[in-house]
């Protein structure tokens, strides 16, 4: 019985895993974030650090800031009400996706 259920439940893993593969990964690190991974309109998160300095706040309600990890950065356009827990120099992870322009 068991010779016959495991290569059934093997497979039923694997297909389950192959089927997962771009949603396994938790967040995009900006240094990982090309036009594959994420193309233009694809929801995607990225987190990193928000870079010092980078924080502006637009005159529409708008805030935008430069996420890095040390290797690479993408800059961010935020609508709406920031976090309590957000500064620069903080980890952050946001959800949302990059414009035609570049802008996440």
């Amino acid at each position: 019985m068991v010779a016959a259920v495991a290569p059934i439940l093997a497979l039923a893993v694997g297909l389950s895993l192959w089927a997962m593969q771009d949603s396994v990964t938790f967040f995009f690190s900006p240094s990982e974030v090309t036009a594959e991974n994420a193309p233009p309109g694809r929801v995607i998160r990225l987190g990193g650090l928000v870079e010092m300095g980078s924080v502006a706040h637009g005159a529409d309600g708008s805030v935008a800031f430069v996420v890095t990890d040390n290797a690479a950065t993408a800059r961010v356009v935020f609508q709406g009400d920031l976090p309590d827990l957000f500064r620069e120099g903080q980890g952050i992870v946001a959800q949302g996706a990059f414009g035609e322009d570049g802008d996440f």
